[in-house]
């Protein structure tokens, strides 16, 4: 008697995620390079001069990294508590941080000790900033109030109390010293003129504001705060022009790319989306392992650097075309165990004999169910709900083998309820893919015989009777259609074939003409004349 073989589950190809000029850009990372730092990474800001550091702001400490170090070039620990928001001035000489005691101070990127300390505020500052001036500072703080500060003198400039809540983001005009934007707890976004004792614009975000962004033209400008993102359009007193709503936590910051036509959010909820800012569409993706407290993108989107608040700083670096075609020729198969044991030079011998180990048959409990001839069950064991919606070829695959062997009428026939609404279902759900029509649509036609004419069904049943007979309706006039277009390019690619020139002979006639007609013809013209 023959064993019984199991059933053989056919690799369908994988209908993947279609492929654009996003996905290839974004995905040409390396793994992820992680440094662990002693708290959660507040901020993080690139300086705009080669070799472009990056300071890293994580509790009681701000860190510079050089573009591939793992370990900081440089360190700033002067402070009595958290740090908050290091920023690097425009010519990369200087980087200014507030702290937790209301004190801002300002260092020399190639030094160690504050070479200025601000005082006047009265609780903590979490914005600080370098206007295009370079001599003057913004900061922003918990007591409510904003300030500008004057570098070489220490004093301050103006101050204004305007929000209501604590202010936790700003940012500095580059084409105007005088305008600066705020962002507050209190919902609102304000545009400030240093040369005016009072703001000039004021636009409601509507959730709490964590980040703000300028577009390069400062045409444009992006308020991050709740689950939103908007755009707003300065030009026209801070009209509203977008309010994208793609995260399901708190968007933390935002950051644009080198070439302008990329905007990046993150967020608490682990993820880093990319917009297309010609129609804010998402077009690609990014998974963290924890919640996202700061982004930044180096220049020409080199590197992408993630701060998160288990204090994990995570750095992806772009993969050079070298390092891409060393990747795919490694990606062959290796040898395996035995080629190690044997030697990589080894030969077989002629007596060599070869014992082989029997394997051991380990049969799915749909092939344990098919073996003992219970059809019914078989097919109920393929249609469990993980392998239904998971591996739907599997029980495609089942279906195939019962009409193979003839008895899947008797594997359909006789059901309840329940289990014909399942049944049912998985038809619909996959009755129009190419993959498995072929095999469905046999299905579905003899359910189709089998219980329409049954008058006690359910009427979610009912419906999904109708809804299965439209469908294979559907289908079958669609496998027409294609076949009449298979046949009209049967006919055109035929046309476009070259024809085959028949050599003329002594007693062959032009034109395919019959002998016995050609004469007949010359005859009748000859007897007109």
């Amino acid at each position: 008697m023959a064993s019984f073989k199991p059933t053989k589950i056919p690799v369908y190809p994988k209908l993947g995620e279609k492929v654009t000029h996003d996905s290839l850009y974004w995905k040409n990372y390396k793994a992820p390079v992680q440094i662990k730092e002693f708290g959660s990474v507040t901020n993080i800001d690139y300086s705009p001069v080669a070799p472009h550091n990056f300071a890293v702001t994580a509790f009681t400490r701000i860190h510079i990294y050089g573009p591939f170090s793992q370990e900081p070039v440089k360190a700033f620990t002067r402070f009595k508590g958290t740090a908050y928001c290091g920023r690097f001035r425009s010519d990369g000489q200087l980087l200014v941080a507030g702290c937790e005691d209301s004190v801002v101070r300002l260092f020399d990127v190639s030094g160690k000790v504050a070479l200025r300390r601000f005082k006047g505020h009265t609780k903590a500052v979490h914005v600080t900033d370098f206007t295009s001036h370079q001599y003057q500072i913004l900061t922003g703080s918990d007591d409510y109030t904003c300030r500008l500060w004057d570098i070489p003198n220490a004093v301050e400039l103006t101050s204004y109390q305007e929000h209501t809540d604590y202010i936790r983001c700003g940012v500095t005009s580059k084409l105007n010293k005088d305008l600066f934007i705020t962002g507050s707890y209190d919902h609102t976004l304000k545009l400030f003129d240093a040369r005016t004792d009072k703001s000039v614009m004021t636009m409601d975000h509507g959730q709490p504001v964590e980040s703000l962004l300028l577009y390069p033209s400062e045409g444009l400008l992006v308020s991050a705060g709740g689950r939103y993102v908007k755009v707003w359009d300065v030009l026209k007193g801070g009209q509203p022009l977008v309010s994208l709503r793609n995260h399901h936590k708190t968007v933390t910051c935002v950051c644009l790319s080198s070439s302008g036509q990329r905007l990046l959010s993150a967020s608490l909820d682990r993820h880093v989306k990319v917009y297309n800012t010609t129609n804010y569409k998402v077009v690609h993706n990014f998974d963290y392992a924890t919640s996202i407290l700061s982004l930044a993108l180096a220049p020409d989107d080199e590197t992408i650097v993630v701060g998160m608040t288990n204090g994990i700083l995570s750095i992806k670096h772009r993969k050079n075309p070298e390092e891409s075609k060393e990747l795919s020729s490694q990606q062959r198969r290796r040898p395996s165990y035995r080629v190690f044991v044997r030697g990589k030079n080894y030969v077989p011998k002629q007596d060599d004999y070869l014992v082989s180990k029997p394997v051991r048959q380990h049969l799915s409990k749909f092939d344990k169910e098919l073996k003992k001839f219970s059809v019914s069950k078989a097919l109920d064991t393929a249609l469990q709900p993980w392998t239904r919606l998971k591996k739907p070829e599997i029980a495609v695959a089942v279906i195939k083998e019962l009409d193979r062997r003839g008895t899947l009428k008797n594997a359909l026939a006789g059901r309840d309820e329940q289990e014909l609404s399942r049944l049912l279902n998985f038809l619909i759900g996959n009755l129009i893919d190419p993959r498995f029509a072929p095999v469905l649509v046999v299905a579905a036609d003899m359910i189709l015989d089998i219980y329409q004419s049954v008058v006690s069904l359910s009427p979610v049943v009912d419906r999904q009777l109708l809804r299965l007979q439209e469908l294979l309706g559907r289908e079958i006039d669609y496998q027409q259609e294609l076949l009449e277009v298979l046949g009209m390019l049967d006919i055109v690619l035929a046309s476009r074939l070259p024809r085959k020139e028949v050599p003329c002979s002594g007693n062959s006639r032009p034109n395919g003409l019959v002998e016995g007609e050609g004469s007949s013809t010359s005859r009748s013209h000859l007897q007109t004349t």
